[in-house]
């Protein structure tokens, strides 16, 4: 995609055809991926807890990945409240293994006892087919396993147990499958079979202290394995997809179905009939004229109706596709493996991809326009690489992936100080048009993938320092640059309302009572609570605190800089004399280190966040002056990353869904068995939507969000009125649920 767009780049034609080839033929995929993975649901069956019973993989050498779903991996508290109240019966303790024996004597079966004979094997049968009718009776009220025998491994094996070959072992587990399928002719009463087991023991019985018992690591997955079949239904994990059913769909979610449902149908009224009509007048016009032209090439203009209908056909389908990747139970998921190379790979991959897409930038400016495209682009570009590899597990890369994510708020304070400051805007145009472009596909997926609207906490995040930052430079008295070049008195004065801002956030992030009652109110409370309270975003606002206030910061002095010429941005130049760039270079690149080798050397997450919010300026400034400050790497760009930049918000979104799965708790499995051709279709696909999803919500902002004040002010009642509509079905939901 970004190769395309780099190679159309110069001609806006090529651009638009090439990028819109790629999201045909991502739409084409798309389409058959659903058709082929309907007609394997259809042929397999869709019961994800047969592929937990029968089939898997180890990643690694402890973490085992059944076929299709994702195995949750269950805590004491989980498994108490899981399964308090019910009887589980497990055969084998220590006395009923005597009781077990004595029956196995009764009964003349044993491989051991019998030497291996097939006269053991042919009782074993009989046996088998005796008891079968009794645990069918049984499975009817129950859930009844048979767990097959494990393999053996041969050459560990003792002089006593030799004859207890795997040969013998497949033989009896072959006899028992069979009796117990041909016996079961009600679905409901069938005896599951536990053969997942057999497929963990090949694995792991090298491992054996004795050839013939597992290793304590396998029983624990076997044991797990058995949580997940019985308790994922009840407790619903998140990450624990395989034995869930599909959830049903809410009353807000049937209103956005039908609503997206009669716009794609209201698009193509509308638009079969404005053609046609286009067509009539054409035909007239030729008519009267007496010539006789050839069909035009043109199309009709179109109306903002058939626009905005347009709009939301699209992005009703797209809606369908993230609703078919995480909430239906048609692709498959699959759970998170870290391993060094999974990171780092990719992230030497894109680096070498971004370096060879290089071109020179249209002005020489720190932190211009396509220097901040380029850095949000790389960045994002990491962060995704952090998401699908599950490096949060390695804390090194964790500390820097949290620098990242402050560096993208120090980008807020930066841009929207420097725009309030410079162009000295305030006006309610600007402020809807910044928060629908923010807040729109958020909103969207809320309300069709059913989840709060702090779960997507970056969005919350980013929104409420706007309007901080807003209210800061909005309040009386509005100080702007224009106003301030007139007296060097209202910089004091800027600089006071900055003083009192970080005097508040210091409050706020020691004073938890006081966040939480600020943010409990309704409606505040419905954006930010997450699990019935605002914990979660007092966490997540208190880990970046103060780099807004940094970004501002930094905005105001360079700005005061540039303004004063005491900085030179010519193209070629360093930013400083010669001695005075060599000496912040050095020390840029010393505090960069620095930082990596602190990141790198503590001990655990939580003493690390604690030092976060005041040392992470410090790597985000150092990057800023390194990449600055010599003239010819201010002067040149990577159109690679920025061209990712520039949808960097729709990427960090739409991967909770459609590239991730489970809410970013695993990955997405278009093509099983094919883990990287799986991850490249998979990417292709999602940054297709992304780019897409960019361009519907910057037309629709164009039509929503108006210039003119009093149209602007009736939308914004219609859209309260939207929200209070929202709430009161909600709370409708929430009775019917209890």
């Amino acid at each position: 995609m970004a190769a395309l767009a780099y190679t159309g780049g110069k001609r806006e034609i090529n651009y638009y055809f090439s990028v819109r080839s790629a999201k045909v033929l991502a739409l084409g995929a798309v389409l058959l991926l659903t058709a082929c993975h309907t007609a394997s649901r259809r042929y397999r069956g869709g019961d994800t807890c047969e592929y937990l019973l029968s089939s898997g993989r180890f990643l690694g050498e402890k973490v085992w990945q059944p076929h299709s779903c994702m195995m949750h991996k269950y805590k004491n508290s989980e498994a108490k409240n899981c399964l308090i109240d019910k009887h589980v019966v497990f055969i084998g303790d220590s006395r009923i293994r005597q009781l077990f024996y004595s029956f196995i004597k009764l009964i003349n079966w044993s491989i051991k006892i019998h030497n291996g004979s097939n006269e053991a094997l042919a009782q074993y049968k009989i046996n088998i087919t005796s008891i079968a009718p009794l645990l069918e009776k049984l499975a009817i009220s129950s859930d009844v396993y048979w767990v097959l025998q494990d393999p053996v491994y041969e050459d560990m094996l003792s002089e006593s147990r030799k004859m207890i070959t795997n040969e013998k072992i497949d033989a009896y587990n072959e006899a028992a499958v069979r009796i117990l399928n041909s016996s079961s002719r009600n679905s409901k009463a069938k005896v599951k079979v536990f053969s997942v087991s057999k497929l963990i023991a090949q694995e792991t019985i090298m491992k054996s202290a004795d050839g013939l018992h597992l290793p304590e690591s396998s029983r624990d997955t076997n044991a797990m394995i058995l949580m997940n079949v019985y308790c994922n239904k009840i407790m619903k994990p998140i990450d624990g997809s395989c034995c869930q059913p599909q959830p049903p769909l809410t009353l807000i979610q049937k209103i956005a179905f039908c609503f997206f449902t009669l716009s794609i149908f209201g698009y193509l009224i509308i638009s079969l009939i404005h053609r046609n009509n286009y067509r009539k007048n054409k035909t007239c016009t030729d008519l009267e004229s007496g010539d006789e032209k050839k069909p035009a090439i043109s199309t009709p203009n179109v109306s903002t109706l058939e626009m905005l209908l347009h709009c939301f056909c699209k992005l009703g389908l797209i809606m369908t596709y993230f609703y078919l990747c995480d909430r239906a139970n048609l692709f498959m998921k699959e759970n998170k493996f870290y391993t060094h190379s999974s990171f780092f790979i990719p992230i030497v991959y894109i680096l070498v991809l971004g370096v060879f897409y290089t071109e020179n930038t249209k002005e020489t400016k720190v932190l211009n326009r396509e220097q901040t495209d380029e850095w949000k682009g790389w960045m994002q570009l990491v962060i995704l690489i952090y998401h699908i590899s599950g490096a949060s597990t390695f804390l090194p890369v964790y500390m820097h992936i949290r620098v990242l994510v402050a560096a993208y708020l120090f980008q807020t304070g930066y841009g929207h100080f420097s725009y309030f400051w410079i162009k000295g805007d305030f006006g309610v145009y600007r402020v809807c048009q910044v928060l629908f472009r923010l807040n729109f596909l958020v909103v969207v997926l809320c309300i069709v993938m059913d989840r709060p609207y702090q779960f997507y906490y970056f969005v919350p995040l980013v929104t409420v320092w706007f309007m901080i930052i807003y209210a800061t430079l909005a309040v009386w008295p509005q100080i702007v640059q224009k106003k301030a070049n007139g007296n060097c008195l209202w910089h004091f004065g800027l600089l006071l309302k900055l003083i009192c801002l970080l005097i508040c956030i210091y409050f706020l992030s020691y004073s938890q009572g006081a966040f939480e009652k600020i943010f409990s109110f309704w409606p505040l409370s419905k954006c930010f609570e997450l699990n019935g309270n605002v914990y979660e975003w007092w966490f997540r606002w208190k880990l970046d605190r103060y780099v807004v206030f940094h970004g501002m910061l930094f905005a105001f002095i360079y700005l005061a800089l540039q303004k004063h010429q005491m900085i030179s941005e010519g193209k070629g130049d360093p930013l400083f004399s010669n001695r005075v760039s060599n000496v912040l270079l050095f020390i840029s690149i010393v505090s960069f280190l620095t930082y990596s080798i602190w990141a790198s050397s503590c001990k655990n997450k939580t003493e690390c966040n604690e030092l976060h919010p005041s040392v992470s300026v410090v790597q985000i400034l150092a990057f800023i002056l390194i990449r600055n400050i010599p003239g010819y790497v201010r002067s040149v760009y990577s159109s690679f990353f920025a061209w990712f930049g520039k949808i960097s918000l729709e990427l960090f979104i739409c991967q909770y869904h459609i590239w991730l799965a489970a809410d970013t708790k695993g990955i997405l499995v278009l093509i099983p068995g094919y883990p990287m051709f799986n991850v490249l279709v998979s990417t292709f696909i999602f940054v297709c939507v992304a780019h897409e999803i960019s361009q519907i919500t910057n037309d629709l902002a164009q039509i929503v969000v108006p210039k003119d004040n009093s149209t602007l002010l009736k939308r914004l009642l219609c859209v309260a009125g939207f929200f209070s509509g929202l709430h009161f079905f909600s709370a409708m939901q929430d009775q019917s649920r209890h």
